[in-house]
This record gives structure tokens, sequence and C-alpha cells, in this order.
């Protein structure tokens, strides 16, 4: 039984459905347990069980009835082995699991935010106390260990995967990127370079911004390609400072995309600015599957899926003119070093960060826990 606070788009409710259908292909009954939202069809589609619960409540009242709530979903699926991917439902989830005698797992997923004096910490620490933890990158396994003293035996690093079916580039056909170019007006013969994310300050793009005003090129176009998921007032920031840096010829911003395989495809490079450390970086990997080197910032799960000078380029997080000179960089790589890189990318991303190894090690690290369920969980 997967628990998480609900099934709307990203990678945890990615992961969640991923997992649900390689438990499916096993043979087992996969059982979900959230809030509901968007992604529940999917489930649908495989024949899983998908219970609504508030466990998205971080309410303590709540999250007490939840035990309860989910201690009978436990019993009545015959439940094996729960596995938690956030914190508020990972607290049910852990004391329904007790009662039970059933294994617990958990997804560490990011950092989390400490809060000040690291007064968050103690909430957080569900998270890595599960009977196994699995960590999406070695940064994180760190993290874990660093400020929750994890034991290491306990830790599986387990990097999330790209779906190689989805992205792969024999699979878009010229018909979607033209659709896709001309939905965004892209020019022929201009280089494109894009980054792809969430409209939020920490994700960079006012570092963008600031990086192609140095840059002094109007002959390329900068996508930032990513919805404001409310945040209108940064969006307004962004568009102010386009203006502002003359750029309104070079950067547009595009609201969301529902075929990242053929934007990948449009762009020669893509960019990751973050200014906090990613936990893994997905985008990273997929625009490595689809042959695009990328451009990312030199730290967190970064510095583990971008290889300088094979896969791309590591530039120092929030230094708009260190990303200038790797953009110049880039847009000056000759077809033949291009090529050669664009295959190092897709046999990485093949070979590290296929979805089903990730599925695969996700149900070996189950089959380790119930081969020994004669054990008391800890």
């Amino acid at each position: 039984m997967q628990v998480l606070p609900r099934l709307e788009t990203g990678g945890v409710e990615r992961g969640a459905i991923e997992i649900a259908e390689a438990l499916r292909d096993a043979g087992a009954l996969p059982v979900v347990v959230s809030a509901g939202g968007a992604l529940e069809r999917e489930l649908e589609r495989m024949d899983a069980v998908h219970v609504r619960l508030p466990v998205q409540s971080k309410n303590p009242l709540v999250m007490w009835r939840n035990v309860a709530a989910l201690e009978h979903v436990i019993r009545r699926y015959d439940v094996k082995l729960v596995h938690a991917r956030s914190r508020a439902p990972a607290w049910s989830a852990r004391a329904a699991a007790r009662r039970c005698g059933v294994p617990f797992v958990t997804t560490f997923h990011g950092t989390y935010n400490r809060g000040p004096f690291g007064i968050k910490g103690l909430y957080n620490a569900v998270m890595a106390s599960g009977d196994r933890v699995i960590a999406i990158s070695q940064f994180i396994a760190r993290h874990v260990q660093e400020f929750y003293k994890t034991s290491p035996e306990r830790i599986r690093v387990i990097p999330r995967g790209v779906d190689l079916d989805r992205f792969d580039p024999a699979r878009v056909s010229p018909e979607r990127m033209i659709k896709l170019a001309t939905e965004w007006r892209l020019p022929e013969d201009v280089p494109v370079v894009m980054l792809p994310g969430r409209l939020t300050r920490w994700k960079g793009q006012h570092v963008v911004i600031e990086a192609l005003a140095r840059l002094g090129r109007q002959d390329i176009r900068c996508l930032l390609v990513g919805s404001d998921q409310g945040r209108s007032a940064y969006r307004a920031s962004l568009e102010r400072a386009i203006a502002d840096k003359g750029l309104q010829g070079v950067v547009h911003i595009v609201n969301g995309c529902h075929d990242m395989a053929a934007a990948y495809l449009l762009t020669d490079y893509v960019i990751s600015a973050s200014t906090d450390p990613e936990a893994f970086g997905r985008v990273i990997v997929e625009a490595q599957a689809m042959g695009r080197p990328v451009i990312a910032t030199r730290h967190g799960g970064a510095l583990e899926t971008v290889t300088p000078g094979e896969t791309g380029w590591l530039v120092a997080p929030g230094d708009p003119a260190e990303l200038a000179e790797a953009i110049a960089t880039a847009l000056a790589v000759g077809s033949k070093e291009r090529a050669r890189m664009a295959a190092a990318c897709q046999a990485q991303a093949r070979g590290t960060y296929a979805r089903q190894l990730m599925c695969d090690k996700t149900l070996d690290v189950y089959a380790e826990l119930l081969q020994g369920a004669d054990e008391p969980p800890r």
C-alpha cells in the first residue's frame, strides 16, 4: 500500500503510479491511498485499488483519525507492506503499519524545510524512520544520514526513473514538433535553449534572464516552460525583467507543455538553473534521454547526473556570469561534438535512469523486507 497526499501531477505522484503499475505487472494488487486527484484515472485503468482519505491533512486530529482508517485498509486488502511518500501521511501510515505488524518503507523525495533552528526536524524525521528508507539520489542519502542519523544499512539509493518509451526521439513524429514550434512561434535555424520547471524563484528563471542579458545575443530563443501555479506576482516580475533587459524577442514564458518529449527535441540545450539543490532533477535525465545536453547548477542531484564536458556543463548556483559563459560555450559546440554528447546523454539515461530500473529496485526493497517478515518491525 502506497500512501501520499494527492494524485495530482508531480514527481511523487508519478512515482507512485509507476510502482503501482510494476506491482500489477508482478501479479500483486496495488493499493494507493490519497486525497484523490487527476491521476486516479490511471489507477482505474490498471485495476488498482484507490482509497480516498484526507491523508494530505496536517491537522493532528485528522492525522490521528487516519491511523484507524489506514489500519482498516491494511486489514481489508491484506496489505503486506506500507510505503509512505510524504510527511503528514507517513505519520499515520507508520502507526497503522506498526499496529498491523507489517513493514514500513519511506521514500525521501527532498531535503524538506527544517525551519528556523531546525524546529521542523522532528516532523520531518518520520521520513527517515522506515524499516527501509529509499533516497532518490546519493545527495539525499547523505542528507538523511547527516541530519537524521539514519543508519546507512537502512538506506537504499534508488534514482528516479524516466519513461524511455515516452522520452524516445524515435517516437516523436515531425508533425508533433511542427505543431509545437508553430504554437511557440519558433523561427527556423535559431538556437533554442529551454528551462522547464514551474515558475518559482528557486528554479532560477531570473538568473537565466540576467545571463542572457550578459550574453548579449538576439539570435537565440530561450523558453521558460512552466506554470506559475498562482504565483502571478513572480511571473509579472519575470516579464518586467525581460522587458527591462530588452529580451522580448529572445525569452518567452510558456504556460506549461503537454508534449515535453517534442519540446526537448525542439531544443538545442536544456537549462536547470535551480538556486537551491535539486533532490534529483528529473528534467535533467528526461533531456538526456532525448539526446539533449544540460547546463545545470553545481549542487544537489545534478552532481550525479551531469558529467561536465560529456553530458553537459555545471555552473555555480545563482551566478549569471558563469551561466552566460556556459551558454556561449554550448552554442559554439560543433555538430560532431554535439552528436557525441547526445549519444553519451542517451547512454547514461538508458543505462542508469530507466523507469524499469527504478521499479525493479523498489520491488527488490519490498522483497527484502517481506522475506524477513517474521521479524518484528523496528
